[in-house]
């Protein structure tokens, strides 16, 4: 492990709040970079779409990898989060549907990360950590607080999320992004009790 992803794992201290705003502004310009320019996305340039120094972002982020890890996990997060106001918004079929559609979003705007996302994903921590909070997310999907589940007895997050996962490959690699969709509605198919 290097300094640098050593100093990344420490516990950070509390952000300020104008810190905290230039981090935020940090990644949302990363991401929209990598996801149209792929690993080619120039530093500079992500740092003058979120109004600060390179100096800022570097500080923040001392490798291009450690900025793809952050984004990563901060649009993980915003994954998972979504499914509990999905299920609250939606009936159960319909926020299970809406859910793996983001998840395909997510994936697919993963792919100009690729290279470094294997760095990122090469720590079996962090595979197990990332694979348990979406399975988390579906869980809370199939099951919704209150009622009863809409998916068949026999059907794991863990099922889910492979088939996913698999339906995100095959789009992806044909590169098209419809197909996605209709592949998610023969999953939803086999998934909620008729």
């Amino acid at each position: 492990m290097t300094g640098d992803e050593a100093a990344a794992t420490r516990p950070r201290r509390p952000l300020r709040a104008d810190a905290r705003r230039n981090e935020d502004r940090l990644l949302e310009a990363a991401a929209t970079a990598f996801e149209r320019d792929g690993a080619g996305a120039s530093v500079k340039d992500i740092a003058r779409s979120a109004g600060v120094g390179v100096g800022t972002l570097y500080r923040r982020f001392p490798s291009k990898e450690l900025l793809v890890a952050a984004i990563y996990r901060l649009e993980v997060e915003r994954l998972c989060e979504a499914a509990p106001r999905l299920a609250a918004e939606l009936p159960p079929p319909d926020a299970l549907r809406a859910w793996m559609e983001r998840f395909i979003d997510f994936m697919a705007a993963k792919e100009g990360m690729a290279d470094a996302l294997r760095a990122v994903l090469s720590d079996d921590d962090e595979k197990l950590e990332t694979r348990a909070m979406l399975a988390g997310a579906i869980d809370h999907l199939l099951t919704p607080a209150g009622g009863p589940s809409a998916a068949r007895p026999e059907i794991t997050s863990e099922d889910v999320l492979m088939a996913l996962g698999g339906i995100s490959l095959m789009a992806g690699a044909e590169g098209r992004r419809e197909l996605a969709s209709r592949l998610i509605d023969l999953l939803l198919h086999g998934i909620v009790k008729s």
